[in-house]
């Protein structure tokens, strides 16, 4: 090595040293926020808790997710019910849960033993109630877009138009 060739690779490695660590701690430093979770109800607590007996008591929870539960015996690829409030309305709800045929309202891509069931012959009150507690399920504006897309690429194995 020449003389000063090794000052000048120490002043190199020095200043490589230094930026390294000046970057880790900038990046250590950047705090992304964290949005919280999305979803969230409306509900009374005594809607949500007689809904949950219906949910329940019609094996809901074996094709659908509810607070990101979902029953791990199952594999139905239907829709979440987290922010479906924010989607469909409990009039629009009722209805669906009230169609001898809920696939004439949405198309439904599944195998027909994954379809969603006809609701139109258990009672009134019950249909009534679940279409009140799932209008409750909303999300968050920020989140809604992407719940949108999930919902619209599952139902018809589609792209989602933008």
């Amino acid at each position: 090595m020449k003389k000063g060739e090794k000052g000048v690779l120490i002043g190199i490695a020095a200043f490589v040293l230094v930026a390294m660590v000046v970057k880790g701690w900038m990046v250590s430093q950047e705090k992304e926020e964290d949005p919280g979770i999305p979803f969230y109800s409306t509900a009374s607590s005594e809607l949500a808790s007689k809904a949950s007996v219906l949910y329940r008591k019609y094996n809901c929870r074996d094709c659908h997710m509810l607070w990101g539960l979902r029953n791990i015996m199952q594999a139905v690829p239907a829709p979440s019910l987290d922010g479906m409030g924010s989607l469909r309305d409990e009039e629009w709800l009722y209805n669906y849960f009230s169609a001898k045929d809920p696939q004439s309202i949405i198309p439904s891509r599944l195998k027909q033993r994954f379809q969603m069931p006809s609701f139109a012959d258990i009672p009134e009150a019950d249909r009534r109630m679940l279409a009140s507690y799932i209008a409750s399920l909303k999300v968050e504006d920020w989140y809604l877009e992407e719940t949108k897309k999930t919902a619209y690429e599952k139902l018809t194995g589609k792209e989602y138009p933008q």
